[in-house]
């Protein structure tokens, strides 16, 4: 049976709070990466014309050409 003294466990407990330092610092490197992934995403998404309004304008020039007898190109 091996006797571990309080200096030996003192060790074993840093060594493993060590390694957890580098995973922390790791998984905030990674964290930030995802963050700005999403404020790009999100800065295309404002700046796109979502389908229903193009619909919606396509209609109103519809409409427009109708009244001004415009012939359309399709």
């Amino acid at each position: 049976m091996t006797k571990i003294t309080i200096n030996d466990l003192g060790k074993m407990i840093k060594d493993g709070f060590d390694g957890q330092d580098k995973k922390f610092a790791q998984a905030a490197g990674e964290r930030k990466g995802l963050k700005q992934g999403q404020e790009k995403i999100e800065l295309r998404l404002s700046n796109v014309a979502y389908r229903f309004e193009l619909q919606e304008l396509q209609q109103r020039v519809i409409i427009l050409e109708k009244k001004m007898k415009v012939k359309t190109k399709k």
